[in-house]
């Protein structure tokens, strides 16, 4: 029987994770199956198609532990949809008339790959999953396990992704000097914009981490510097519904009593209506190759900051994006311990021949498995009848309902 050979990528937006569970997966074939090549293909799909890739050598297998200390990727990420033959074609991974999935399997095959491990979120791994069942159709047995990654914390049916707690707890920091400003001028309205394209989970958790966080804080009585300035006075996420007129009028009630009122955003909270008032206006809405809406141009904090600015009577008004420096981070303590456990099933998986991607089943009450690949998907809502949740929304008094 031929050897087994080990690939790995990761692919999407950055998490708090990446360079952790490459690491991880590096130090657990090295430990349970030492004679397996590895390789890592070079920022995700593209480096399938391109057959860009980097062999792990021995001395990055010694060194692989330093890898949890790090934030990115150590191997690259793109956007690469391999049944988006048009996009693979207009970026130059492929020929006009090739079929990208049938290149990408063919690079597989001709580098001996049997083990392909993917690093990423719903699109990653359902790409993945197309790969395995193009090679299965076509006589090639590949298997193929991936390792869930979003801040977002929004795959379908895993109960928590990686790099999420991370960028939670990093988003928080983040906000706890940019609150700051709020001494800067009178009357003064901060937006925190947090990612989260469908899924609250990020903002709602972010908000959580920064309450825990300055609760401990101890101040001089009588100063501005307080409990009221280093809190938040409103959270909108996508899975909420809001009266704009209402929650203004008690905002302004905020600013007239304190001086500055901040709210804490999702970055996909009136996604829709925004882009159906652009597309209304005649505006081309920039999407990718997945067909999803670049939330990047829309600028929801800025959508925010329009309505509320002059409705608060706020002197000076600013949007803060903590996302590019939540994602970046390395992993914090109960992330790591997350991806060991997740890259130990995935090399297991993966040696048994058991295709899919870790996660603890929700619908399995929580147990980690390999979840089968038809049963990944993402955009899953964060519940808002969350304990934790409604806790955080009783310490800003702000009422909520479900959209």
């Amino acid at each position: 029987m031929a050897k087994q050979k080990v690939a790995m990528l990761t692919a999407g937006g950055l998490a708090p994770c990446l360079s952790s569970a490459v690491g991880g997966l590096i130090e657990r074939y090295s430990d349970v199956a030492p004679e397996l090549d590895i390789v890592a293909y070079k920022s995700g799909y593209q480096g399938v198609l391109l057959g860009d890739s980097i062999e792990i050598t021995r001395q990055m297998r010694e060194q692989a532990p330093l890898l949890h200390r790090y934030g990115g990727s150590p191997i690259g990420n793109s956007r690469v949809k391999l049944t988006n033959a048009a996009d693979c074609v207009k970026r130059g991974l492929v020929k006009e008339g090739e079929n990208p999935l049938r290149v990408a399997a063919e690079r597989l095959a001709d580098d001996g790959i049997t083990i392909l491990h993917t690093i990423g979120g719903d699109d990653t791994n359902t790409t993945a999953a197309d790969l395995a069942a193009y090679l299965a159709a076509n006589g090639y047995d590949l298997t193929v396990v991936g390792l869930p990654k979003t801040v977002d914390n929004d795959v379908v049916p895993i109960r928590q992704s990686l790099g999420a707690w991370t960028a939670a707890e990093v988003g928080a920091h983040f906000f706890d000097n940019v609150g700051n400003e709020q001494t800067a001028a009178p009357r003064t309205l901060v937006i925190h914009e947090v990612m989260g394209r469908h899924c609250g989970w990020l903002t709602a958790a972010t908000a959580r981490a920064y309450l825990q966080r300055t609760s401990r804080n101890q101040y001089v009585d009588g100063l501005m510097m307080d409990a009221q300035l280093k809190g938040i006075d409103a959270v909108y996420l996508p899975e909420m519904a809001f009266d704009l007129d209402a929650e203004a009028a008690r905002l302004k009630e905020v600013m007239d009593r304190t001086g500055h009122a901040t709210v804490f955003v999702s970055e996909g909270a009136c996604l829709d209506a925004i882009v159906a008032e652009r597309e209304a206006a005649g505006e081309t809405v920039k999407r990718d190759a997945f067909g999803h809406v670049k939330i990047d141009t829309i600028n929801v904090g800025a959508w925010f900051q329009k309505q509320f600015a002059s409705l608060l009577n706020a002197e000076r008004s600013l949007v803060q994006k903590s996302g590019y420096f939540a994602r970046s981070a390395p992993a914090n303590g109960d992330d790591l311990r997350l991806i060991q456990s997740m890259v130990d099933l995935a090399v297991e998986s993966a040696l048994n021949k058991v295709s899919g991607v870790t996660g603890h089943d929700e619908s399995q009450n929580g147990k980690l498995r390999t979840i089968e690949f038809p049963r990944i998907k993402g955009g899953k809502a964060f519940d808002l009848s969350t304990a934790w949740f409604a806790e955080v929304m009783d310490n800003i008094g702000q009422k909520y309902k479900e959209a």
